[in-house]
């Protein structure tokens, strides 16, 4: 048939009658991403090489190419007479094309022309912008030279107005006055305090305009005009600067407020503030200071310290107040734009610490350090008052922040002073307690009047260096930290030499330095040491603890209550001491007392070697156990010097170690004659001797009597035995059968 494309088939395989159909896709092959705007082929590729053999991507890319290409022949053959018109009416197409290209050159060529007389004309605008700016940037400049010509001749003008000194003023003419500028008021007066004003005016004026010059000077920097005028300039400087500084002097030492205010404005216009201070602190402040600190005395001169400076500075405030408070006040007006100046720093404390460090260097000096203190506090009262005369919270941070202000306080070697104190204080307690034997306190004695309850100079010498810390000619308030952990410091010293010596008891170990005394030591000793523990407890936890609170009143509260809870810290471990000073007691009395007891060993002998009857009556060693407890707490000075509690737990303590050794005893001696008894008996059935009364009976009876006037000795001394547990232990191991259960005498 005619007309019809007719497309070649694909090639099909032997099996494809029984395989899919053409144009079915295997699932990871999708021909409708073909059609979406961002199809990208190679990306696409990619993608399914991945997974998909590269034959097999091919061949299912040529069977759609196939498929596409049938589906064309078959639109084709569906539509083939419209197909077939289409071509006919296309006629004469290339003529169409011609008509349509003929008017394009034109037209191109139009545009051309218009784009290029648009950018000559752009080229133009900007380049007369260009012209415009730079000639609005030499206008500027020219501009800017003109003020300053014109400034710099008027700077000229105002200064050649300037007479050379204040007495040529009533030798002016009308004409040289009315270049002032002076009100009718002022024309009319001709003495010296008008013509200090209009001159302190003028010379204002002259700043104001001074300050504008520099401005410009800023603005037109290494422009040869400038360079050129730059002489004259700088010579109207200087003479601005001396006849400022004429005025000013002039106005301090006529005290006139008008002429002061009217230079300060001055100096602050031109920011030359440290000029006016300089010249406030040669002119007024050196030489008043130097008569006061620049001369030694007598005392001096002979190498004795008795000048200080507290004397110095109570001079030097009266000075302050009588001839600067003036310029302190005006220089301190509100919103008056003089907060530049700072006369208070770098004209007074300046001119205060160059006087001190070249005439009295020797009064910085930390080496003698009462002298150092009374300077130091009076150096601190002085600062004070000059901090006086600022007029807000702000102004003194500033002046603080002042270098003359850390270099003043530089000088004042808070450390050193500290150490030394620290020498001192620390080295006389180390003396004390270093010391081989315990020194008491006499009533006539110097320590015992200042310290009357303590009865040991250790312990006098600790309560006296715990106050020295905290002494107003001692302490430092800007060390109180370090005074604070030198206080625990002591405090920790002394109980290191109470426990050091207790434990150098227990082990019979050489004695460290100062713990000799307690090798030897009774428990009278041991007692003292124990009244002055509690003594120092109730000190640290009551006056001392206050005492320093009162004087760290001006921290905030967070601050007192930790160094409150430091000290009182330190009082527990004074009175962690107690337990241990206790202990020691009852075992010194315990050493003592048992040494009866070693007669108990002699019992089962005597019964042995003697043919007596049963005992009815107690062994002597008895009475004896119990006394070096009752005459030691029942003592004047126990009951002087021990509280009720502390002597109801030696009574308790000493006892129930007595009780415990005489069972520990009473038990061996009863194990060793249990042993014998076997032994006698066996020998008395080999022998068929007859047994009557045997001498462990005796041995027993004699124990369990001994052991019942033991318990009506603790009796008597306010305890009851039965509530002893080794007193229980011990009427089991001796007591008859029949009297295990009830404890009677």
């Amino acid at each position: 048939m005619s007309g019809v494309v007719a497309a070649s088939p694909s090639p099909r395989s032997a099996s494809d009658f029984f395989s899919d159909p053409c144009d079915s896709h295997p699932l990871w092959f999708k021909p409708s991403l073909f059609l979406s705007p961002g199809f990208d082929s190679e990306a696409y590729i990619s993608e399914l090489r991945t997974f998909v053999p590269f034959d097999t991507l091919r061949s299912e890319l040529r069977s759609h190419l196939s498929s596409l290409n049938r589906e064309l022949v078959d639109l084709i053959n569906r539509d083939y007479a419209d197909f077939v018109n289409l071509s006919t009416k296309l006629v004469d197409i290339d003529a169409a094309v011609v008509r349509t290209r003929a008017p394009l050159p034109e037209l191109r060529e139009k545009i051309t022309r218009f784009r290029g007389s648009v950018e000559a004309a752009l080229f133009a605008l900007r380049s007369g912008l260009h012209q415009r700016s730079d000639s609005a940037a030499s206008r500027e400049v020219m501009e800017l030279l003109l003020d300053t010509f014109h400034v710099v001749s008027k700077v000229e003008k105002l200064i050649e107005a300037l007479p050379s000194t204040p007495d040529d003023w009533p030798n002016e003419d009308d004409n040289s006055m009315g270049r002032i500028s002076m009100n009718d008021e002022n024309s009319k007066q001709q003495d010296g305090t008008t013509m200090r004003e209009a001159k302190s005016m003028l010379l204002e004026r002259i700043a104001s305009e001074m300050n504008r010059l520099n401005f410009y000077m800023a603005h037109a920097q290494n422009l040869p005009f400038i360079e050129n005028i730059e002489k004259r300039i700088q010579s109207a400087s200087v003479l601005l600067d001396a006849s400022l500084g004429h005025c000013f002097i002039d106005g301090l030492d006529n005290s006139d407020a008008s002429v002061l205010y009217n230079c300060l404005r001055a100096y602050a216009a031109i920011d030359n503030s440290k000029n006016a201070e300089e010249i406030f602190r040669t002119t007024i402040v050196a030489p008043f200071t130097h008569r006061i600190i620049g001369h030694e005395t007598s005392a001096d001169a002979a190498g004795t310290s008795g000048d200080e400076l507290e004397n110095d500075y109570k001079q030097i405030k009266h000075f302050i107040a009588k001839d600067c408070k003036m310029l302190l006040l005006i220089s301190s007006t509100d919103k008056s734009g003089l907060h530049v100046f700072n006369f208070l720093a770098n004209s007074i404390l300046k001119e205060v610490l160059f006087a001190i460090q070249k005439v009295k260097p020797g009064e910085f000096s930390p080496g003698r350090p009462a002298q150092f203190l009374k300077n130091y506090k009076a150096s601190l009262d002085f600062l004070a008052y000059l901090e006086g005369y600022c007029p807000s919270r702000s102004a003194v941070t500033k002046f603080r922040a002042e270098a003359v202000y850390i270099e003043f306080m530089k000088q004042w070697n808070v450390g050193v002073y500290f150490s030394l104190r620290f020498q001192e204080i620390a080295g006389g307690l180390d003396s004390a307690l270093t010391s081989a034997s315990l020194v008491f306190i006499h009533d006539s004695d110097s320590y015992q009047r200042s310290s009357p309850n303590l009865m040991l100079r250790q312990s006098v010498t600790l309560l006296e260096s715990l106050r020295s810390c905290w002494k107003e000619d001692v302490l430092v308030f800007s060390a109180a930290d370090k005074f604070l952990r030198f206080t625990l410091q002591l405090l920790l010293r002394y109980c290191n030499w109470v426990s050091s010596a207790v434990n150098t008891r227990k082990s019979n170990a050489s004695p460290s330095p100062g713990c000799e005394w307690a090798v030897s030591a009774t428990a009278e000793d041991f007692v003292y040491v124990i009244h002055d523990v509690n003594t120092l407890i109730s000190e640290v936890r009551g006056d001392y603890v206050g005492h320093i609170s009162q004087y760290l009143s001006s921290c905030s509260s967070e601050i007192l209550d930790l160094v409150r809870k430091s000290i009182l810290q330190g009082g527990e471990s004074l009175e962690n001491l107690l337990p241990l000073l206790t202990k020691t007691i009852i075992e010194v009395i315990v050493d003592e007392s048992v040494e009866g007891l070693r007669q108990l060993k002699g019992i089962t002998t005597t019964v042995m070697m003697t043919n007596k009857p049963l005992p009815v009556r107690h062994s002597s060693y008895v009475v004896g156990l119990l006394r070096p407890v009752k005459a030691i707490l029942e003592g004047d000075k126990a009951r002087h010097y021990l509280t009720q509690e502390t002597r109801e737990e030696l009574l308790l303590g000493t006892v129930t170690e007595i009780t415990r050794r005489y069972y520990e005893l009473a038990a061996e001696a009863r194990n060793t004659e249990t042993l014998l008894q076997k032994f006698r008996q066996s020998a008395q059935r080999r022998a068929g001797a007859a047994s009557g009364v045997s001498e462990t009976d005796k041995m027993c009876m004699q124990l369990f009597i001994d052991i019942q006037e033991y318990g009506r000795n603790i009796s008597a001394l306010g305890l009851k035995p039965a509530d002893i547990t080794p007193y229980c232990s011990l009427w089991q191991c001796v007591a008859p059968a029949d009297r295990q259960n009830s404890i009677s005498f």
